[in-house]
């Protein structure tokens, strides 16, 4: 599935948000709660918006599905839907830091920050300065920099996935005795 595509439906419902934004919001929510719904990514996602079509919500669900089953696969083929290499690199920059600020509502949504590992802190802190990165970026050593900051955050991504729902489960055992 293609930025463009999801951009297009996302800003019909709501001129503020951007795939990257609703792409960091739905792996933030499933990096905190592996049984999360692409209903409720949907609710939050458009909760001041225009409604959006049918046809339309049922390729954000297919994106929620699909981003869900790349987050557990063993191929660590999970990637940040951005903008392609197509687009200028403060446009790229610019979506990562929404894919950020995405992500981090999404776990916001679904994750106390009760008891979690120093680790997870300094990944989420990580990514709220990620959410602060110049726009205005341009040449080769900053195009490196875009290139290892989203290399980073897919190791992190993926981390926190196994992280957060873990100790949820360790949490909701303690809950059960």
């Amino acid at each position: 599935m293609t930025y463009s595509i999801i951009n297009t439906i996302v800003v019909q419902g709501d001129a503020e948000l951007s795939a990257a934004h609703a792409h960091g919001m739905a792996t933030g929510m499933l990096c905190a709660n592996e049984q999360a719904q692409s209903a409720e990514w949907l609710t939050e996602l458009f909760l001041h918006a225009t409604p959006v079509a049918d046809k339309d919500r049922a390729t954000l669900a297919y994106l929620f599905e699909e981003t869900q089953n790349l987050l557990v696969s063993d191929e660590f083929e999970f990637d940040l839907l951005l903008p392609g290499d197509e687009a200028l690199l403060s446009e790229q920059v610019e979506a990562l830091t929404h894919w950020c600020q995405g992500f981090l509502l999404g776990v916001g949504f679904t994750h106390t920050a009760s008891e979690q590992s120093r680790e997870v802190t300094e990944i989420l802190k990580d990514i709220v300065e990620f959410t602060k990165l110049d726009t205005e970026a341009e040449g080769e050593e900053d195009e490196s920099d875009f290139m290892e900051i989203t290399e980073y955050m897919r190791s992190a991504v993926l981390l926190l996935r196994s992280e957060l729902n873990n100790r949820g489960s360790r949490e909701k055992a303690k809950g059960s005795r």
